[in-house]
């Protein structure tokens, strides 16, 4: 994986991290309630897995924000 594909990767997964602790969620709570498997959660929150267009409009959704500012000056 090139560095500037892995440091999006990471700047996605910190920012989804953060507004889901801002939500007061773990990402259990979170995995459950938008049907997203907590392994898979865990993986696009650390860098580790990308997530496709759709899991992350499912994302912004349950994060009460869009896709457009998750992904704001990344």
């Amino acid at each position: 994986m090139s560095s500037d594909k892995h440091a999006l990767l990471l700047a996605v997964g910190k920012r989804i991290r953060a507004l889901r602790i801002q939500k007061g969620w773990t990402q259990t709570d979170m995995a459950v309630y938008l049907d997203i498997n907590r392994g898979h959660i865990s993986d696009i929150e650390r860098g580790k897995r990308e997530a496709g267009l759709i899991t992350l409009q499912i994302i912004a959704r349950g994060l009460d924000t869009t896709m457009a500012r998750l992904l704001k000056g990344l």
